[in-house]
């Protein structure tokens, strides 16, 4: 794979994708549907998806596409892939709190080696670039011309004084308990990919995930802390998260800076 195209395309198709996703955002009203498993879709979910799938496609010839919207997909199987999810977040978007996301990463022998997080609705965009490091872009964050990037990293822990993030809309008893079993200074909330972003630049220094989700949910934003030196791990044993599982689906896991003295479930 040609990493220093994969990091072009999955920047500026992400900024096209969430550029359309705030047209529907910034509107009026917008039609909510349920799937059949009962999770929210919106006419921004499959614009997102449409625009994405063809751009990748395009770029990306005879690559396995994996993405949320497209169900087919998920009965496909690579050992290297694109992983998809055009609007992480979909609750957030419904609620208009903002913490929504583009998720595009590349999977490469079961880890996600390479992936872009764009939050249109904050402006904030996480991606690795050609080398796998990740990054941070400031500036207008237009498609065809990169703005500033700088570095980010997560940060040594302190283990007598944690920041831990949880989700905003799934956090339940069962997280509580564990969280509780850290010695925790602040707590934070956020929704989408962008949990594993802010252990990512030493925002927070743990996320525990005690609850279903699929692959496409969390390969952009693994991608995003492996590149800035962070591990995410099973909660079960605490081996390495890995991908192109069948169905796509994940076991509780723990996105961590490396440092956190991971306590048992």
């Amino acid at each position: 794979m040609d990493f220093d195209k994969l990091s072009r395309v999955f920047r500026k198709t992400a900024i096209e994708a969430g550029t359309r996703i705030m047209e529907i955002y910034d509107a009026d009203d917008f039609e909510v549907r349920a799937k059949s498993d009962d999770s929210p879709v919106t006419a921004a979910d499959e614009a997102a998806d449409a625009l994405i799938s063809a751009a990748l496609a395009a770029a990306f010839p005879g690559t396995l596409i994996v993405t949320e919207e497209q169900a087919a997909s998920h009965a496909e199987s690579a050992r290297d892939f694109i992983i998809v999810d055009p609007l992480d977040g979909t609750k957030e978007f419904i609620k208009r709190r903002g913490d929504f996301t583009v998720n595009i990463a590349y999977v490469e022998k079961g880890t996600p080696v390479r992936g872009v997080v764009y939050a249109p609705a904050k402006g904030r965009m996480f991606y690795t670039d050609a080398t796998g490091a990740s990054v941070e872009e400031a500036g207008a964050l237009a498609p065809d011309a990169p703005g500033p990037v700088r570095p980010v990293h997560v940060t040594t822990p302190d283990n007598g004084a944690l920041v831990v993030v949880a989700s905003k809309s799934h956090r339940d008893q069962a997280t509580d308990d564990y969280i509780g079993k850290y010695a925790v200074a602040d707590m934070t909330g956020a929704g989408s990919s962008l949990k594993f972003c802010l252990v990512a630049t030493g925002e927070a220094d743990l996320y525990p995930r005690l609850g279903r989700t699929m692959e496409w949910d969390t390969a952009a934003g693994q991608a995003v802390l492996l590149g800035a030196g962070g591990h995410v791990v099973r909660f079960d044993d605490h081996s390495p998260l890995r991908y192109g599982k069948p169905g796509y689906e994940n076991p509780f896991f723990i996105a961590h800076a490396p440092g956190v003295v991971l306590q048992a479930p």
